[in-house]
């Protein structure tokens, strides 16, 4: 199996204070890989630099052996590397089924003159993403809630509706940042069982989690970062055993 994210050397500073300090790991294709560390490791500003939103100051990123350092986040979605936030994002007085069409690719809207002419070849393609939407609403049970306001759903189902516009884009690989953070933990499990759907139909997906059992469940390999480098990656157990992840973790001191 190949690998379809390779990170090098990746370094990002904020006001001087270094963040990520020279980021190596790959991910391999079709895996379900977990990123975890202490707070402050740089998780999730990694994310931020592969998935665009930041630029990298050093290193490189490659993904399905294209570089995509300096990709912007649109390009990187329609080459299939699609993420979720930590915060669920959105437009307040859009509905659910209205952020799953936002979503899609090949919108037939997406040029002036599609818009107004309104061809036969659009009115598919928008019928096409309709039922898409529709189809992904379902499969995250959501699809009792497709014609309400984002603000009316529940901190679990913002979650699920991220899942949901990430797959609206068609990935390849999802980097998912922390979906189960302030989730009932009824819909945990739930939402564990959506994910390992996801990536048994092909999907890569790379996971930033807190929940060590979810790992442990989920994950393999499992990636250690700390101080903004990567310092373990392999099995989950081998992991959890080793005493640095431990006081990484833990914060002890000799």
């Amino acid at each position: 199996m190949s690998d379809q994210l390779e990170i090098s050397g990746l370094r990002r500073a904020f006001y001087g204070v270094e963040v990520l300090r020279g980021v190596d790991f790959s991910v391999r294709e079709g895996s379900f890989t977990g990123l975890i560390g202490p707070n402050g490791a740089g998780k999730s500003t990694l994310f931020n630099v592969v998935s665009g939103l930041y630029p990298a100051e050093a290193g490189s990123v490659r993904f399905a052996g294209a570089d995509i350092t300096s990709g912007k986040p649109d390009m990187l979605v329609r080459a299939g590397l699609a993420r979720t936030f930590q915060l669920a994002r959105g437009f307040p007085k859009l509905t659910v089924f209205q952020h799953l069409m936002l979503h899609g690719q090949q919108q037939p809207g997406d040029s002036l003159f599609a818009a107004l002419t309104r061809s036969s070849a659009a009115r598919q393609a928008e019928e096409r993403l309709a039922e898409r939407a529709l189809g992904i609403a379902r499969r995250l049970k959501l699809g009792h809630v497709i014609d309400n306001p984002v603000t009316a759903l529940s901190g679990g189902q913002k979650k699920l509706l991220e899942i949901g516009r990430a797959l609206m884009s068609e990935p390849r690989m999802i980097l998912l940042d922390e979906p189960m953070a302030g989730v009932n933990p009824s819909l945990v499990n739930e939402i564990g069982d959506h994910l390992t759907a996801i990536n048994r139909e092909g999907i890569t997906i790379l996971l930033i989690e807190h929940d060590m059992a979810l790992i442990r469940r989920l994950c393999d390999p499992v990636i250690v970062m700390a101080n903004g480098r990567v310092m373990a990656e392999g099995p989950f157990e081998e992991i959890a055993a080793r005493e640095d992840v431990q006081e990484a973790y833990l914060g002890r001191r000799h």
